[in-house]
């Protein structure tokens, strides 16, 4: 007897596996999520158990995701719409929080040899670090901008910066009609690393203003980024080494910051302490 035939002769035993039962109902994960603060890697290894949970959580639950741990963040990249879209999915979005991407060698961006992606244990974003890395025309653009992720190449290099970024409403921004307008091609060798789409070099563009390299914490030209069709932004950087007086100065700065609140009012930190058990990082889903 076929398996088409048993489920017309046991209609029962198909209602019992419906989407509505046991783990697949919608409330019973979201409650489950909510207990558990919703934990980051619970839910990347949730989404990579079946199909349909992973059409849940790109549906649901990387949106509440996103929401419960940088909700004025989210906020202002949906203008406060509940129920906004993003470029590109939630998933990707909770990709780019939680994720830094590694990189590679580019055209305009010499390594060694490539630095690896990993889950990144604190992240901070700022619509005032975005502003640094937008030009005068596109100065009304929103642009949250992560603080560069530290990745330790040798002792006779400087320490390379992966930072990572994501427009509001890029579709309509003034950014992408520079782009446009401009006629600049999409790079051929290099795609989004977290919605796989293409993108635009915004060296080659030459749309990469001074303030981005001093924001950095890195030298005029020693810096690339890309903006992906979906607003998505990825960049590397070689970071000046600091001296004893500037990091003690630095110091300074960061606990005043922590003791005002937000830095200037508009950063975001997301924390997230990721094991990996007995898989591999590489095997939890986004």
């Amino acid at each position: 007897m076929s398996a088409a035939q048993r489920r017309r002769l046991n209609p029962l035993s198909q209602e019992t596996e419906s989407d509505d039962s046991g783990i697949l109902n919608e409330c019973v994960l979201l409650l489950v999520f909510e207990s558990i603060k919703w934990d980051l890697q619970v839910l990347c290894l949730t989404a990579s158990v079946n199909r349909k949970l992973r059409a849940i959580a790109k549906r649901l639950l990387w949106r509440k995701l996103c929401v419960y741990r940088a909700p004025r963040m989210v906020s202002a990249l949906v203008n406060g719409s509940p129920n906004g879209r993003i470029g590109g999915g939630w998933d990707a979005l909770a990709k780019l929080m939680f994720f830094c991407c590694g990189c590679e060698s580019t055209r305009n961006f010499k390594l060694s040899r490539p630095s690896p992606g990993h889950f990144a244990g604190a992240s901070r974003f700022s619509k005032t670090s975005g502003r640094s890395f937008l030009t005068k025309k596109c100065r009304a653009d929103l642009l949250f901008v992560s603080d560069p992720c530290e990745h330790p190449v040798g002792d006779k290099e400087d320490d390379l910066g992966i930072y990572r970024g994501v427009f509001r409403g890029f579709l309509r921004s003034n950014t992408r009609a520079c782009l446009i307008g401009r006629q600049v091609a999409f790079d051929d060798r290099v795609r989004c690393p977290y919605c796989g789409t293409r993108v635009w070099s915004m060296t080659a563009a030459r749309l990469v203003p001074k303030s981005a390299a001093r924001r950095l914490g890195s030298r005029d030209g020693r810096l690339e980024y890309f903006v992906c069709v979906n607003g998505h932004l990825h960049g590397t950087c070689w970071l000046v080494p600091l001296s004893s007086d500037e990091e003690n100065c630095e110091e300074v700065e960061e606990e005043e910051d922590e003791d005002g609140g937000d830095f200037n009012g508009e950063a975001y930190k997301m924390h997230e302490k990721v094991t990996n058990g007995t898989g591999s990082r590489s095997s939890l889903m986004f």
